[in-house]
């Protein structure tokens, strides 16, 4: 197998579906609504849409919910935000015409119980993990998106904060349908992090046994090419410390250069700011979502 079908395995593409149970307005000033999925497994998972108002077809996003200890929040992130953001972006996004779907992920929001530990160990035990629980199910929402008439399927990409800058960039690593990707706050080489001890900052959640042996995170974000896609850092974080980032960036911006695609890769980097969205990196996230959207 090649680097993709390896990830594709570890990261549970293919392998998860989500059913729609029900949907209902939620907002009066735009169309936002709540939705009710069920998972494969049979487990009730909510979720949040915000679309421009209209038929559409419009560019959609996938939004992908952090994690932060705030196991409350989930997809709510794109209606109430979090600490970590300025404020919450969905309806910013529905204001430029680009509607956004986030679905609670296991362990968050109405999927609370069981928890992260319990739910990790679990997997973890049976040769899984929790993070490719994630990816497959994120990967279903995706698919879920793309069979939506007021979607134009040729234009969705994915976002995250933390938590969902990892799997935003691993998702379109190994989904070649994904038109854009956007991260901010979470993109470091796992080998260097090792090594400083800065990994155990990272929840169990993230474990994957043998990711490693398959690709660095810098190869990983480096199969995006050539496709957009936008980092945001900030050189305070300690969940990415300046020595991991460089690295990984090194090998993602090989891999744009070899697939003739260096003015697609953006790379936001501030010297003063740390775990958190600015106002200057969200800003530029809006302006390259613009770009990549118009391009696509």
């Amino acid at each position: 197998m090649n680097i993709r079908e390896k990830l594709s395995v570890l990261f549970e593409i293919g392998r998860h579906q989500l059913t729609l149970l029900s949907r209902e307005d939620w907002l009066a000033d735009m169309p936002a609504e709540t939705l009710s999925f069920t998972t494969h497994d049979g487990e009730p998972a909510g979720a949040w849409l915000v679309r421009p108002k209209g038929d559409g077809p419009f560019p959609a996003i996938l939004y992908i919910h952090a994690h932060g200890a705030r196991y409350d929040i989930g997809a709510r992130e794109l209606i109430d935000g979090r600490p970590a953001l300025l404020g919450p972006l969905g309806a910013e996004f529905a204001r430029r015409g680009i509607a956004c779907l986030a679905v609670d992920m296991p362990a968050f929001g109405s999927r609370q119980q069981p928890g992260e530990s319990a739910r990790s160990k679990a997997l973890l035990w049976r040769g899984r993990s929790l993070a490719g629980q994630m990816l497959g199910e994120q990967h279903a929402a995706f698919e879920w998106l793309t069979q939506q008439d007021w979607v134009d399927a040729s234009r969705i990409g994915v976002f995250g904060l933390s938590m969902g800058a990892t799997f935003a960039y691993w998702l379109a690593a190994v989904e070649p349908r994904i038109a854009c990707a956007a991260h901010l706050c979470c993109y470091a080489d796992f080998n260097t992090l090792i090594g400083t001890g800065a990994h155990d900052l990272h929840g169990i959640y993230l474990a994957i046994p043998g990711l490693l042996n398959a690709a660095s995170n810098g190869v990983i974000a480096g199969l995006v090419a050539p496709r957009p896609q936008f980092i945001g850092i900030g050189d305070q974080d300690p969940l990415t410390p300046p020595a991991s980032v460089d690295i990984a960036l090194t090998q993602t911006r090989a891999a744009y250069q070899a697939a003739s695609a260096a003015d697609r890769l953006t790379v936001h980097r501030e010297a003063k700011s740390g775990h958190v969205e600015t106002p200057a990196m969200r800003r530029a996230a809006f302006a390259f979502f613009e770009g990549a959207f118009a391009a696509s």
